[in-house]
């Protein structure tokens, strides 16, 4: 004998075994007597193993299981990858975008700047020259920045 059947059974257990019971008499595999002399054991087993015997020569009302076949599981598979890898990508996504916000904040920011006070040097109004990045003044806004300010107030 197994060693489950000689483990207790549950009052769950007892009743789903007088339900099947119940469901063999409807289809006629069991006569009213039978049925009531077995339901009066079921409720009375202690074991598993006396369950068991009392269901043993009735068929098995379990429906046989789906077995998936090796191309649904390599489906499964297949999905559950492509959802990771989905993830992945949007984690990736939303780090390069953050560090690209505050990139582009930071250029930004530099360029509010350059326009409202220049690169290096305030510029000329009457004669501006510039190089790329470097504001050059001329002699003329040279002499005027000095004539207004003092020598510290050079940037």
């Amino acid at each position: 004998m197994p060693r489950s059947a000689t483990l207790r059974a549950s009052d769950a257990e007892r009743e789903a075994v007088a339900d099947r019971l119940h469901q063999a008499a409807v289809e006629g595999r069991i006569e009213p007597e039978e049925l009531e002399e077995r339901l009066h054991a079921a409720l009375r087993a202690r074991t598993y193993g006396d369950l068991k015997r009392l269901v043993a020569d009735l068929p098995g009302d379990r429906r046989p299981a789906r077995r998936r076949s090796p191309a649904g599981t390599a489906l499964v598979v297949a999905f559950r990858l492509a959802l990771v890898l989905i993830a992945v990508v949007a984690v990736i996504t939303v780090a390069v975008v953050m560090a690209a916000w505050w990139l582009l904040w930071m250029v930004l920011w530099m360029t509010m700047r350059s326009r409202r006070y220049g690169w290096a040097r305030p510029r000329s109004k009457l004669e501006p020259t510039s190089m790329d990045f470097f504001t050059m003044p001329n002699r003329r806004s040279h002499a005027a920045h000095f004539s207004r300010t003092s020598w510290r107030s050079w940037p």
